[in-house]
């Protein structure tokens, strides 16, 4: 089973926050939306079975190792949502029971440089988001976590960009 692949600073507590609904509402985008933590996870295990499948062990378990740090901020954003005041639901504003999160928006490209690229820009929309959030967000506590989680994201995008570099050279 693939490690992580995270930053080495720990993760702030989610346990200290108390209800507070603008933080929540503007948290609420990373959690599952288009450009969200779920959907990067869906869409990196898709990729790592292509690359799987045609040898590229190597790139499918960094992909894995993407899409559990991925899964580790979905349990987190989960677990701030809730303390937040809001319930964690698969929709594009929580706690509002509507306009849940698709599988739409994975990218099932097909070729590994296509698919490289679009976890590259799914990498660069995350860090884009959370930046925003951060100009957005008063409560130091989430911006506390919003910038751990960030620190994953630009590993991330760097370890992508290396290994998108190793196929189209």
């Amino acid at each position: 089973m693939p490690q992580p692949l995270i930053a080495k600073t720990p993760y702030p507590s989610v346990k200290q926050l108390s209800c507070d609904p603008v933080s929540a509402r503007i948290l609420s985008a990373a959690y599952a939306t288009s450009c969200g933590e779920l959907n990067a996870a869906l869409q990196y295990i898709y990729h790592s079975f292509a690359f799987n499948h045609a040898g590229r062990e190597q790139t499918a378990e960094l992909l894995k190792s993407v899409a559990i740090a991925e899964m580790i901020h979905i349990d987190l954003l989960g677990n701030a949502l809730i303390n937040l005041g809001a319930q964690p639901v698969y929709t594009f504003n929580p706690p509002v029971a509507f306009n849940f999160y698709s599988t739409k928006f994975v990218a099932y490209s097909h070729g590994f440089a296509e698919m490289l690229e679009d976890d590259i820009i799914a990498e660069k929309h995350a860090i884009a988001g959370y930046d925003k959030m951060l100009a957005k967000l008063k409560n130091e506590r989430v911006k506390e976590l919003v910038a751990r989680i960030n620190e994953d994201e630009k590993l991330h995008l760097e370890a992508f960009v290396k290994t998108r570099a190793q196929y189209c050279g």
